[in-house]
């Protein structure tokens, strides 16, 4: 049984896993399907939490996790069709679509409630959290939210329109800006997936299905018509027009060769919108969007994974080229204008921009002190303004900027990795820097750097460490101990940092065992009893977190910590009162010889004092140990009267 509530675990935590690799949901149900994903993610803390209890789980619970499978399969087919399905079906059988998405939330909705809490052994911020998202559930189901009246409308107004009208242009724009089919590529998407509807029916399309057909057409006909996004015809693309207009570089009275640096390795053409690919290589952008178009997961140049498809312009080259080219009398390559735009633009002046594009050519091409002074004037210039961030991120300058993390130069590591950390902020910017590949760049700096880098990268983790996904990268990258040395031997501000993310990164239930191994736990109770106190608001945070699994718990109980937490809840802050005592309800559980050391340096009157004045969470934690309390004690008369009855 226990292999089968740890199978069912594991495949609840897979399904969850699968439901958040999904994206790119369509316009008109962005929000709810947003919303749906966004809950279900964040249950994966209670999923490892059950995946990892030793004790036996209730038959319901049992029962309520296979139903909470089903469900979960159901809600990925939904959230599936919402970012792979026709856009023009999301738009006219919404009502269906809607009530599809009511009928699954209910039932994960009933799955989750019928798992007995109570009886299992999980930390009280999870069962919080798992409260939090049933409600959201509860109120999810009644919730009804407006269609888009307005575009429903005018689809069946195109849909009822006679073949020889002609529509307003300015109508059908709006159309195809509002459902997103602006692109040759999307139109094609649209296409294949009213193919696979037409498929899925058996060959006989419904009413719903041939209205949707006559739609597509005649938007088709509007972007072709109106030249919305036309690629050129093959013989055309990857070729570099000279200034006297023939397709090369090489004319009569000028023959050039293009350096290799600026060549395409797919195409070996000039290239005319160089974009960044998360190994730091530069492409052509319309050679790399069709490499990952036909579903290659690779670096055509270094044969490694992509860690992200996302593509960043590359500026600095771009700017490169152009300057090659004037001085070579040839015609700068123009990018195509329907490059697609980032998603936050910036609004420094343009002397600012052209600062950064002027940084970022010494970042590429300039000796150690020229990149030295360089990275140093982008950390500034990063840490001075939200605007700056976005263009600094838009320039292209993440890329060079983690490769200067590898540098043996301790100083512009040190500039490298604090400009990271104030890009950061931007939480724009925190998918590009971990796309990147900064994150080994950055453990390297936490690990090898000087006091003051090492405190950046602490600070640099944490800031990326608040999106939950990259908390599982973080923690696999080998961090923790880094950070775990930090908090024992660093400055104040050191520790500080290392500490904040600690916190952060344990909140995934797959780190705090890897904290535990890396001596996290006679650290925080070091910082607990050292004279000054100036870390304890931080270890006390930590060590509530690390309670709640069992690796922590054996630690805490092998660090002798109890008189510690005892006088914490005695006189500490309250803060420290709740945290010490939520330690200790973690520490006790079913554990009598901490309950009796606790009696014994006499903790009751503090529980009682923290149960009537305390926080709220204090309240309960203080509550939770007077019952147990209670019932030790209670067992301890009923144990000394049956022995004093058979002496009588």
């Amino acid at each position: 049984m226990e292999e089968d509530k740890g199978a069912l675990a594991q495949r609840v935590i897979d399904a969850v896993n699968e439901i958040s690799s999904i994206s790119g949901y369509r316009g008109t149900i962005k929000k709810q399907y947003c919303n749906l994903a966004r809950r279900l993610k964040l249950l994966t803390p209670l999923f490892e939490e059950i995946k990892d209890c030793k004790e036996s789980m209730p038959q319901g619970t049992i029962r309520a996790l296979a139903s909470l499978v089903g469900a979960l399969s159901s809600a990925k087919e939904l959230l599936r069709f919402g970012t792979e399905g026709s856009k023009l079906y999301v738009v006219l059988e919404r009502e269906q679509i809607m009530n599809k998405y009511h009928e699954v939330t209910s039932q994960l909705e009933q799955a989750l409630s019928g798992i007995s809490y109570e009886n299992l052994d999980i930390s009280d911020e999870v069962k919080e959290q798992v409260e939090l998202v049933l409600g959201q559930f509860r109120r999810a189901k009644g919730r009804v939210d407006s269609p888009d009246v307005e575009l429903y409308e005018e689809l069946l107004a195109l849909y009822n329109q006679s073949s020889g009208v002609t529509s307003e242009p300015a109508v059908l724009r709006r159309l195809v800006e509002k459902l997103e089919l602006m692109k040759i590529a999307d139109l094609k998407q649209e296409s294949l997936a009213l193919h696979e509807m037409v498929c899925a029916s058996g060959g006989d399309p419904g009413e719903s299905i041939e209205k949707i057909s006559m739609l597509l057409k005649k938007i088709k006909d509007f972007v072709q018509t109106e030249n919305l996004d036309m690629d050129p015809p093959s013989s055309e693309k990857n070729v570099f027009p000279s200034s006297s207009g023939q397709s090369s570089v090489d004319n009569s009275q000028n023959t050039q060769v293009i350096p290799d640096d600026f060549r395409c390795p797919i195409s070996l053409e000039l290239m005319k919108d160089p974009v960044i690919v998360s190994t730091g290589q530069t492409y052509e952008r319309s050679c790399i969007e069709k490499w990952l178009e036909v579903g290659n997961r690779t670096c055509p140049k270094t044969q490694q994974t992509l860690s992200s498809t996302t593509l960043t312009p590359n500026y600095v080259l771009r700017s490169l080229i152009a300057q090659w080219c004037e001085v070579n009398g040839i015609e700068p390559p123009k990018p195509p204008s329907s490059s697609r735009p980032t998603k936050t633009t910036s609004a420094s002046f343009p002397a600012e921009c052209a600062k950064i594009e002027l940084l970022l050519r010494k970042l590429a091409c300039g000796n150690h002190e020229e990149q030295r002074s360089a990275a140093g004037e982008i950390r500034l210039l990063a840490k001075r303004n939200a605007d700056n961030r976005v263009a600094i991120a838009e320039a292209g300058a993440i890329p060079f900027l983690v490769r200067l993390l590898s540098t043996p130069d301790s100083r512009i590591q040190e500039h490298a990795v604090t400009a990271l950390l104030n890009l950061s902020i931007c939480d724009e910017n925190k998918g590009n820097i971990v796309s990147s590949g900064a994150v080994p760049g950055i453990v390297h700096v936490l690990r090898t750097g000087s006091m003051e880098a090492r405190e950046n990268a602490a600070a640099t983790l944490f800031s990326l460490s608040v999106v939950d996904e990259y908390k599982v990268t973080i923690g696999a990258s080998g961090a923790i101990p880094p950070l775990v040395l930090l908090l024992n031997e660093g400055t104040q501000r050191g520790k500080k940092d290392a500490a904040t993310a600690l916190f952060n990164l344990c909140i995934y239930q797959g780190n705090k065992g890897k904290a535990v191994r890396a001596g996290i736990v006679p650290t925080l109770m070091k910082l607990l009893t050292e004279p000054g106190g100036s870390m304890v608001d931080e270890a006390l945070a930590v060590l509530a977190i690390l309670a709640s699994h069992t690796e922590g718990r054996a630690a805490i109980g092998a660090a002798k910590a109890v008189p510690v937490l005892v006088e914490f809840i005695r006189v500490g802050s309250p803060r420290n009162k709740e945290n010490a005592a939520a330690v200790l309800v973690h520490r006790c559980a079913g554990d009598q010889h901490h309950l009796l050391e606790a009696q014994e340096i006499g903790i009751m009157d503090a529980l009682v004092e923290l149960a009537q004045n305390g926080t709220d969470r204090g309240k309960r934690k203080a509550a939770q140990l007077l019952e147990r309390l209670s019932c030790f004690i209670e067992q301890q008369q009923e144990a000394q009267a049956q022995a004093e009855a058979e002496v009588e």
